[in-house]
């Protein structure tokens, strides 16, 4: 089997894919308050484009899909996507959400193959979470998680962009109720983007994060690890963990490709190296797809240039 092998011998075997641009919140951190302008839906590939683009990399050995935004849920039909992903021979298909959603498809999602969900949620306070999404309702993201648990999912995961002046003081109720819905929480540090002119005054080392939690709980340490960006440690048998791409970047290890909404491969988020293939899909050649797939990777960075130079992306359109 072809596999997908960059420049400096790391596997790329996990595609993200970002399957709308559109977000029913305004996250301080994602977008700013007056939104930015979505792109034209003739823009926007459509799903059997993107099942193009996935059958292309699974042939080069890509294993592992994430179907992120925007907010995936806002698109219409998403779980046919799924199933497409799944008859192309896909097993591990997950979803990023803000959770808004989840009340009303998580079930659509659990018939239609997806294996698991991660939930974005910063806060449990009411105020605090309207605050940083500016539009939404903590009672709706919690009915999501009853929802998912309901349905039958498992390994159900949340994230938490952790930010000095907005939730700081949010960090040891966030692990409580992972503890007490037995989820797996990451913490993420606050990451430089297009517009948020406050990155200084927010961001906070991953190691400021864990002194708050070593307060009142014992982070065991843990052999426990994955291909992606987190550092894990053990709270009461829960994994707990930590994603650091600026205090202690990953990009050694980084096994990962972007595909956006209106189709362009993003190598790297630290980088503005960006190769478009809504052409190429849109003549309907998986073998064209293909040569492309393998000619970009061979342009994938080293490392992220986000501490030394001034492309930061907007996650807005790519869901992190």
């Amino acid at each position: 089997m072809e596999q997908l092998i960059d420049p400096f011998g790391r596997k790329i075997d996990y595609l993200r894919i970002s399957v709308t641009d559109r977000c029913n919140y305004r996250c301080v951190y994602c977008m700013p308050l007056e939104g930015v302008a979505f792109k034209d839906m003739s823009e926007i590939l459509t799903y059997e484009e993107i099942a193009l683009f996935a059958k292309a990399a699974y042939d080069l050995g890509v294993r592992k899909i994430k179907l992120t935004g925007g907010e995936p849920l806002v698109r219409k039909h998403i779980y046919k996507l799924v199933e497409m992903l799944r008859n192309i021979g896909y097993n591990d298909i997950s979803l990023t959400t803000n959770g808004s959603l989840l009340k009303n498809y998580a079930r659509l999602l659990k018939d239609s193959g997806l294996s698991r969900v991660t939930v974005s949620l910063d806060t449990l306070d009411k105020q605090k979470f309207r605050e940083i999404t500016r539009f939404g309702s903590i009672d709706d993201v919690i009915r999501g998680f009853d929802e998912l648990d309901k349905v039958g999912f498992v390994n159900t995961k949340i994230n938490s962009v952790i930010m000095r002046t907005y939730n700081i003081d949010c960090v040891e109720s966030l692990l409580e109720f992972a503890l007490l819905r037995k989820y797996e929480i990451r913490f993420i540090e606050y990451m430089p983007t297009d517009f948020n002119e406050d990155f200084k005054a927010n961001f906070i080392p991953i190691d400021e994060i864990k002194n708050i939690i070593q307060k009142n709980y014992l982070l065991k340490s843990t052999n426990y690890k994955t291909n992606g960006p987190s550092q894990y440690c053990e709270v009461e048998n829960t994994r707990i963990g930590f994603i650091t791409p600026l205090s202690h970047n990953f990009c050694a290890f980084c096994n990962r490709i972007r595909l956006s909404s209106d189709g362009n491969l993003i190598l790297c988020l630290g980088h503005d190296i960006r190769i478009n293939f809504k052409a190429v899909l849109r003549q309907g050649s998986l073998d064209q797809t293909k040569e492309l797939l393998k000619n970009s990777v061979l342009k994938k960075p080293k490392q992220h240039q986000l501490l030394t130079t001034n492309i930061h992306q907007s996650f807005s359109n790519l869901g992190g």
